[in-house]
């Protein structure tokens, strides 16, 4: 698995995805606002990544307080700007709001110090919750399961295996999986040059497809299954995910497939009742009329660039996290859960 954030004594190295699959290079960021530029690029993207990336930023930033006297309420501005990065992914904020809670109270290099330890630690802990899931997920998965995914969340959206690609690299290592379908993922091609690359890398056998080919696909009953990421989780278990997972969802029910999202709990916002309630990240127009630079429409078109939509948790057939599965009805099950990891227990004790 290639690294996507390289944290160093007094700097964070970051990997450009917007460069892949031609060529793997590393920004070295001093400030939050290098970090934040780049969340905000995409060239540094997945939730969970961007959770522990928005974290080391918050550190750079301690590292560079020059007012003392001043730093928490510096601190908790820059913390902010950071948050808002991204509107939809909610880890970047949990994150935050995690480690701020940690470490209030604390000043100077001692405050600095705290919040390296916070980040280095989510990192090791999403690294520890994308194998719970991948375990988990590929439990579901029947023998030699022809799986069709979405967008990219491998190593590359994680610090570990990732979400819904760890579920497949795991189902392949048990023989689970045989074959996996890649939505290339418009507008801005995550899958085709993300997971289609981290596929070979691992040498799993993967055709890419464009988005429109899914249902052509699932009508000729060569899709067993589909596994997705996610980027934020009602308490009814609407799930924002990048564009194009709706309508995967209403396919996939339409041809009686299962469809599973596979998330950590840190990405569970169950303060927001539903799907209508998660704010949606508009794009610019220009991501949709044009490829890589290059232009595939007039250039004058409107052209309309929501980067998330939402599918309703009635098309989820179960949701996989790194403490346990959650059933329908979502907001019972996903309360309990949660619930569950606040006391530190495992749901699949509970029999979820």
């Amino acid at each position: 698995m290639i690294e996507a954030i390289r944290p160093g004594a007094e700097t964070v190295d970051l990997l450009d995805q917007r460069l892949l699959p031609d060529r793997v290079e590393y920004v070295r960021c001093r400030r939050a606002e290098d970090v934040v530029a780049l969340i905000q690029a995409l060239a540094v993207r997945g939730a969970p990544l961007i959770g522990i990336a928005g974290l080391y930023a918050w550190w750079l930033e301690a590292r560079a307080l020059r007012d003392q006297a001043a730093g928490w309420e510096t601190l908790m501005a820059a913390k902010e700007t950071i948050a808002r990065a991204r509107p939809t992914a909610v880890n970047l904020r949990w994150a935050l709001d995690r480690a701020a809670a940690r470490v209030v109270g604390l000043t100077g290099p001692d405050l600095a110090a705290a919040i390296r330890r916070e980040a280095d630690l989510l990192a090791q802990e999403e690294r520890a919750r994308s194998h719970a899931m991948a375990v988990r997920g590929a439990s579901l998965l029947g023998r030699g399961s022809r799986v069709l995914t979405h967008c990219n969340t491998g190593s590359l959206a994680t610090a570990g295996v990732g979400t819904a690609l760890g579920v497949i690299r795991e189902g392949y290592r048990t023989g689970a999986v045989s074959r996996v379908w890649v939505d290339e993922t418009r507008p801005l091609l995550q899958g085709a040059r993300l997971t289609a690359w981290e596929l070979l890398q691992d040498g799993i056998p993967a055709t890419l497809i464009t988005d429109s080919m899914a249902g052509f696909l699932m009508a000729r009953g060569e899709v067993d299954a589909v596994v997705v990421g996610a980027d934020r989780i009602a308490a009814n278990g609407d799930t924002a995910n990048k564009i194009g997972t709706y309508a995967l969802a209403v396919l996939a029910h339409h041809h009686r497939i299962p469809f599973y999202v596979v998330a950590p709990m840190s990405t569970l916002d169950l303060a927001r009742d539903a799907g209508s309630d998660i704010p949606i990240e508009e794009r610019d127009g220009s991501e949709v009329r044009t490829v890589r630079g290059v232009a595939v429409a007039p250039l004058a078109v409107e052209a309309y660039n929501p980067a998330f939509d939402v599918t309703p948790g009635s098309l989820i057939t179960a949701i996989v996290t790194d403490r346990g599965l959650a059933y329908p009805p979502y907001r019972e099950t996903l309360a309990q859960l949660q619930q569950s990891s606040a006391n530190g227990g495992n749901a699949d004790d509970a029999g979820y």
